[in-house]
């Protein structure tokens, strides 16, 4: 009790706080973005629903790797020796998840634009994707960015609670965002273009980080935001042109 009274009354726990906080809720797009894509191939009164267990799972899987925070460090020893580079656990997995996500930003990517591929797989209409499935393939990126996320918290403080807090409060705010961030990509093809783009792009991250040449997270991010941005001054354009098509329409 006396350990967390000092944790609560010390300054410099708090601005660990935030700042663990802030970084877990930039991770937390990662996840967040697949979540979307992932959910809305569902019919629709399944989807919030997925959304919600894939967002528990990951705060299930973030508490559980904070347990065994002991396990969590070992994993970042080398096991074995391959082309000068020294592997861990935590390089295979994360090889592993960027390699899952490459293959299936690619896949979602290629059945949107090959028309002539069968079925849209991105059509909730026609897709035969079960709740199971989705679930499942959530569950196997939960535990990829999971790890990538507390380990990051270990490199940032060496204390359990505000690691803890953090994860709930970053979790939270992704169970917020979920079901808004959902819609919006849904609504908007482009959008989820993009947003198949972003996590072709986290993936290549995650595989080239597995094989020890680390990409700066500011980076990957700043790209996202811009390439967000130069999207979003296109979608103004677009509705601009409608509108102005309208008015002349009426005016005739």
């Amino acid at each position: 009790m006396d350990y967390l009274l000092n944790l609560a009354t010390d300054p410099a726990a708090w601005i660990a706080l935030a700042t663990l906080t802030t970084m877990e809720v930039v991770l937390g797009v990662d996840n967040l973005i697949f979540i979307s894509v992932l959910s809305n191939k569902l019919p629709e009164h399944q989807r919030s629903k997925a959304r919600k267990i894939g967002i528990a799972a990951a705060l299930v899987l973030r508490l559980a790797l904070l347990a065994t925070i002991a396990l969590i460090v070992k994993l970042t020893a080398p096991l074995f020796a391959l082309f000068g580079h020294a592997f861990s656990w935590r390089d295979l997995i994360l090889i592993s998840g960027g390699l899952f996500l490459v293959w299936k930003a690619t896949t979602e990517i290629h059945n949107a634009v090959d028309t002539d591929s069968g079925p849209d797989h991105l059509n909730p209409a026609v897709v035969a994707t079960s709740m199971g499935a989705v679930v499942g393939q959530i569950l196997i990126l939960d535990l990829v960015f999971s790890l990538d996320s507390i380990i990051t918290a270990v490199g940032m403080t060496t204390h359990i609670p505000i690691m803890v807090v953090a994860v709930v409060i970053a979790v939270a705010a992704m169970l917020l965002a979920a079901d808004p961030l959902a819609k919006f990509v849904h609504a908007n093809p482009t959008i989820l273009m993009l947003a198949l783009s972003f996590l072709m792009l986290i993936g290549t991250t995650l595989i080239a980080d597995g094989f020890g040449a680390h990409v700066p997270k500011g980076y990957i991010y700043a790209a996202m935001a811009f390439s967000a941005l130069v999207e979003g001054l296109n979608m103004m354009a677009r509705r601009a042109r409608r509108l102005k098509a309208a008015e002349k329409s009426n005016a005739s």
